[in-house]
């Protein structure tokens, strides 16, 4: 999503082990050094340690795929968590060795298996075996390894083990009952996380492999990283994911510490949960309905004010009656307006009011639909009227292309995540619904709280959500043909009748996801079918802009 905004090929913090992206740090150097030996000189047992994240399954990628000798038949097992006969009928599969008739014998396993060791040593094949996540081995999965380690010539073990794992592969290789094993480890090495420097190397490589022609992460947000993750390469990835989205969604084309922080707060901060039931909703609700619209927190001495402090502030303002006669007593001088609350304190505030449940009741009512509780969810009630709910990470140009009012994922400074909707968006202040109260804000206010996530509502074509693509027929595709030839004559068709998807109508898709700045992939899928709806202006759908004569 976030990919062509920076100009990158391709997402540069996947958790996926690619070894393109392997940062060689002295570590990560020293690591594949010694794997790289125990896989060509040595014999016996190799061990390679690390907390997790720290990129030991990237390690094993690349000596897999770039390292290993030319001559060397590999078996790997990702799944360690095996019996022993399991396991060695596993090491079978994987080097292609017919697993004997009597397979759950383990002296048959190991026969076969020495047979094939010693035909595949006189063709002058190596033989290694490689286990990731050896910390789950089991004793005696391991005893069966030390036996392996046995079948030999009188040159040279047939057999060459890599195990891999996390520290607690070193607690367990030091058990007095596996001592045999251990002594049989010629070679040893725990991988550390990255440095401060190596952190911010770190970042650059990968966003260079990916495709970035500048800076993208500032100093100050690279070493916010590091702050964070403490070097750890799996968690680094994790935020710094997170983050570009962040910026993508509030379209900054640079990640600072701000942005950093809020991506590390989504990413591991938790909404509280009450210890009790909240028995008197609808009265809090009232209360934090009071609170929010006139904005009043800044008058109370605490910055956080309890719910029964909010009561007696709005108390007076509530009973005083509206016609009460003027005494003589002189007018109070005229008092400057307070500041309205920021929006973290309202919906910290209002935390009963911003659910899914009443954020969903909002939008249908919006859309002149009611929000029945207790039963099938707002989006199940919104498809069985014939409308459909998009869940989608953005920007704010892309709601205002949409043009809908949408829930938006909020969390505020706590960690707690709140669900709001978007009303309505102005050049520098957008208006959001809390449980049905209005509230104004800036901006660049609620995008600190926003990293993207927005749902929104929207009637498909026919009532059902499809997308359509070469080879698809039915009215659905006759209504994209028509809307699109009445958008703009540019994308008429030679078949304006037909109501099957050809290479044609495919030619005007992607010249309208071109022009529109989707995705230009010729399927008309639910973007490209919003923005068709929101160009065709139906009358009864809610907008979140408005003409400016309108305004007037």
């Amino acid at each position: 999503m976030y990919t062509r905004f920076f100009g990158l090929n391709e997402k540069p913090f996947s958790i996926t082990p690619d070894p393109r992206y392997l940062f060689m740090s002295a570590r990560h150097g020293e690591a594949l050094a010694h794997l790289v030996y125990g896989v060509t000189e040595s014999g016996g047992f190799m061990q390679l340690t690390g907390e997790v994240g720290t990129g030991k399954t990237t390690l094993v990628r690349t000596l897999l795929l770039n390292r290993m000798p030319a001559n060397a038949n590999v078996a790997v097992v990702l799944n360690p968590q095996l019996s022993a006969l399991e396991f060695l009928v596993t090491i079978c599969e994987e080097l292609h060795v017919p697993v004997p008739d009597d397979r759950h014998s383990i002296k048959a396993l190991i026969d076969t298996l020495n047979a094939y060791l010693l035909e595949v040593h006189a063709d002058g094949r190596r033989t290694i075996l490689v286990v990731d996540e050896a910390q789950n081995l089991a004793p005696d999965v391991l005893e069966q390894l030390r036996l392996l380690t046995n079948l030999e010539t009188a040159k040279q073990k047939l057999l060459q083990i890599v195990l891999i794992g996390q520290p607690e592969l070193r607690e367990l290789l030091a058990r007095n009952d596996l001592r045999q094993l251990a002594q049989r480890i010629t070679g040893r090495y725990h991988l550390e996380p990255l440095s401060r420097e190596e952190t911010e190397q770190y970042i650059e490589h990968r966003l260079k492999v990916a495709g970035a022609l500048g800076e993208v992460f500032d100093t100050g947000a690279k070493r916010e990283v590091f702050r964070l993750t403490q070097g750890v390469p799996r968690l680094i990835n994790v935020i710094c994911d997170r983050a570009l989205l962040g910026a993508f969604s509030i379209e900054s084309r640079r990640v600072n510490r701000r942005i950093i922080r809020r991506a590390a707060t989504e990413i591991t901060g938790k909404a509280e949960t009450a210890n009790t039931l909240r028995r008197a909703l609808p009265v809090v609700g009232i209360i934090a309905a009071v609170v929010i619209s006139a904005g009043f927190l800044s008058l109370l001495e605490e910055r956080k004010p309890t719910i029964d402090a909010a009561i007696e502030a709005a108390v007076p303002a509530i009973k005083e009656p509206a016609d009460i006669a003027p005494t003589s007593e002189p007018e109070p001088e005229p008092v400057a307006e307070e500041a309205q609350a920021s929006l973290d304190d309202q919906l910290q505030l209002a935390q009963e009011l911003t659910n899914p449940q009443s954020a969903l009741a909002v939008l249908l009512n919006l859309w002149g639909l009611e929000y029945r509780g207790g039963g099938q969810s707002g989006c199940a009630q919104a498809a069985a009227a014939g409308y459909s709910c998009l869940n989608q990470r953005g920007s704010w140009g892309n709601l205002k292309q949409f043009d809908r009012p949408a829930v938006l994922t909020l969390v505020d400074a706590k960690g707690q995540t709140h669900n709001v909707v978007l009303i309505r968006i102005e050049e520098q202040t957008v208006e959001l619904s809390i449980g049905g109260v209005m509230v104004t804000h800036p901006v660049g206010e609620v995008s600190d709280m926003w990293l993207g996530q927005y749902m929104l509502l929207w009637r498909p074509p026919n009532g059902v959500a499809v997308s359509m693509a070469p080879g698809s027929r039915g009215p659905s595709v006759l209504w994209l043909r028509k809307s699109l030839a009445e958008i703009d004559a540019r994308y008429r068709t030679d078949l304006p009748d037909s109501d099957q998807f050809d290479e044609d109508l495919q030619q005007k898709v992607r010249a309208f996801q071109r022009e529109h700045r989707l995705d230009v992939d010729g399927v008309a899928g639910q973007q490209t079918q919003i923005i068709i709806n929101t160009l065709l202006a139906v009358d009864d759908t809610p907008r979140l802009t408005v003409p400016r004569l309108a305004q007037e």
